[in-house]
């Protein structure tokens, strides 16, 4: 790992959009304390701003065992209120005008660089007009101010909109630099890139959450876990993550993601067949901590499959209350036998920790970050297989952990060390 010592008084800002620290998609925050974490582990006396919803300007401390750093948490919105000084538009409005009366402009003018994640898989036009303009307003303000702007690993496409992809293509064409986190991934980006493919600039790369840290948490864990996953080790413990996004709104499984299988039936039964002909215990495990109600809920998700199993369950099912942050139920993924996530983040929490894993794909992205370590079989698509088949193929996944471990054991060390040399390259790029 490269290192940079600089003196406090020439400390480089960055600036950092796409990853939400605040988010309550676990997968977003792990991506921001990834990449802020990878920074001041290389230069310790970096400036970083953050940009997030929350309202206003707040100073934040990050610590956790041998790193500790302050970030400022700047707000960056997408609305209709078009007259506050947060607002995208507003900002970009500004800064055509020169505007650095705006905090958010000025933050990005004074900056070393500016780094973009978009979410991981949000620079596409799948999601609508409203999540695009979001998505590529930060990268078209940091280039009208003429600051380096560097594309972290991420999914770049797919466009259906020719406007769409023309202004992606602007963005990537005119970016200092760009990652791709897999294979299939930096396809994209090179077709996306045309004859202004660089390989000098535009890289094959891997998620940066494969380097988030774990932690123990530090709030009680529910009793039934602390046996589980610390206690009484004799009998098994599978994790499994369902995504309330698609287990909320079935519809959208079939018409927005094109799903063949019936996704609430995979989850139901999966789990009865697990709970009647295995004696292993399962922790359903959130990582959208939406509220009750909220469509993309997974701890809502969890509650119906628990009054659902009850039957057969006994005390073998439970899921963990969404007090944990990124780190922490990284920590309780890494203590599972076998996990399986649909949430792309909450398998690559498991993956990066050496736990075999399966995957439930409902994009092309989850195939390609499996494949970073060798994993592409343990992906199981809803889209071309039938309800039947999903079941069988997360059921063989279980039944083959051990071997799967050995071969994940392997391939990882690899993985890891790759990480960490991008993140030397992405630092490099930024000075």
């Amino acid at each position: 790992m490269i290192t940079r010592k600089i003196d406090g008084n020439n400390a480089p800002a960055f600036c950092i959009f796409g990853a939400m620290p605040t988010s309550e998609n676990l997968g977003v925050s792990a991506l921001s304390f990834s990449t802020m974490i990878g920074i001041m582990k290389r230069i310790p006396r970096t400036q970083l701003t953050v940009f997030d919803v929350k309202r206003g300007v707040h100073t934040k401390t990050y610590s956790t065992e041998g790193l500790s750093f302050k970030y400022t948490l700047m707000c960056a919105n997408h609305s209709r209120r078009y007259y506050r000084q947060d607002n995208l538009w507003n900002m970009r409005v500004s800064s055509w005008l020169g505007g650095l009366w705006n905090p958010g402009v000025k933050a990005i003018a004074d900056a070393r660089c500016v780094l973009d994640i978009s979410g991981g898989d949000s620079f596409t036009d799948m999601y609508g007009p409203h999540r695009f303009n979001w998505i590529t307003l930060t990268k078209l303000i940091a280039l009208e101010q003429n600051r380096p702007l560097i594309l972290l690993p991420q999914t770049y496409g797919p466009f259906n909109s020719p406007r769409c992809r023309n202004i992606a293509e602007r963005i990537v064409c005119n970016a200092t630099a760009a990652w791709a986190r897999d294979e299939n991934s930096f396809a994209g980006l090179r077709e996306l890139l045309g004859s202004s493919y660089d390989p000098a600039r535009h890289h094959s790369g891997i998620d940066v959450a494969f380097a988030l840290p774990a932690a123990r948490p530090r709030r009680v864990l529910p009793d039934t876990v602390v046996k589980w996953l610390d206690i009484d080790r004799r009998r098994k413990t599978i994790g499994f993550n369902i995504s309330g996004l698609i287990y909320n709104d079935p519809d959208a499984a079939i018409h927005r993601y094109g799903f063949r299988a019936d996704y609430r039936n995979v989850v139901v039964e999966f789990l009865r067949q697990i709970l009647t002909k295995t004696d292993v215990n399962i922790l359903l495990i959130p990582h959208v901590l939406a509220k009750k109600g909220k469509r993309e809920s997974d701890p809502d998700a969890n509650n119906d499959i628990i009054q659902k199993l009850a039957g057969v369950a006994g005390s073998r099912l439970s899921a963990l209350p969404p007090y944990y942050d990124q780190s922490e139920t990284k920590w309780i993924i890494s203590r599972c036998d076998w996990f399986c996530g649909t949430r792309m983040h909450a398998a690559i929490a498991g993956l990066s920790t050496e736990v075999p894993t399966a995957g439930i794909a409902y994009s092309i992205k989850t195939r390609g970050v499996f494949e970073t370590c060798g994993q592409g079989d343990q992906v199981i698509d809803p889209r071309c297989l039938s309800t039947g088949d999903v079941i069988d193929g997360l059921f063989v996944s279980f039944q083959r952990h051990e071997e799967i471990r050995e071969s994940l054991e392997s391939a990882l060390p690899d993985v890891k060390l790759r990480a960490e040399l991008q993140m030397d390259q992405i630092v490099e790029s930024c000075l």
